[in-house]
């Protein structure tokens, strides 16, 4: 029975978790400065994102041209992905400078990294299927520039049909699956402490 896959994925995962790790009682005393804050911050744009994100896939892309309720909500949403970008870039640099790949946390570091690549990309399509001047002009302008990186065989920018498709389904699969991943490896290993903080099994002191 060892054998089978799903032993393995429970032993790989659900073993690995206490019930302190998933929904803790308490956290250290550092993780009350504001340096900590803008992970939940980009984590709570990207709810807003793919809920003003449904709404805008049911209605169809250019229901937000004919409409008060509709422009609302592509605003929620272009907002709400601006201030993701922010609070994400704020998040990335202060781990970095934080130097949050200490204590075996190399994993959640690189997860972290991965999630603003897939962010950028998938932010990009958005920008190609607003049917509008804005979304043409950017298309014709990356065009060129993905042709000569050898990209424009396998996406074409001029492509709305495949844009949006990559936008509304593909993306945000990876993208959530890296962000759920991230988060997994950050409870898993806790958050990373000060750098004068002193680290030891089970927190910082």
């Amino acid at each position: 029975m060892s054998s089978m896959w799903t032993t393995k994925l429970r032993k790989a995962t659900v073993e690995k978790f206490e019930p302190q790790d998933v929904l803790p009682d308490d956290q250290p005393s550092y993780v009350a400065s504001w340096i900590y804050v803008f992970g939940v911050l980009t984590l709570s744009s990207l709810a807003i994102i793919i809920i003003t994100g449904l709404v805008l896939t049911t209605r169809g892309a250019i229901w937000w041209h004919s409409s008060n309720v509709g422009h609302f909500v592509n605003s929620m949403h272009l907002w709400s992905v601006e201030l993701f970008f922010v609070f994400m870039v704020v998040h990335l640099w202060g781990k970095f400078w934080m130097a949050a790949w200490r204590g075996r946390r190399f994993a959640t570091w690189v997860t972290g990294a991965f999630c603003f690549l897939a962010s950028v990309a998938t932010g990009f399509t958005g920008y190609l299927i607003q049917w509008d001047f804005d979304s043409q002009w950017i298309a014709t302008q990356a065009k060129d520039g993905l042709n000569s990186a050898g990209i424009g065989s396998f996406f074409n920018t001029l492509n709305t049909g495949q844009a949006i498709l990559l936008h509304v389904s593909l993306l945000p699969l990876v993208l959530t699956f890296i962000v759920i991943w991230h988060v997994i490896l950050v409870r898993r290993n806790g958050v990373v402490p000060p750098l004068d903080a002193k680290e030891i099994a089970g927190g910082a002191e």
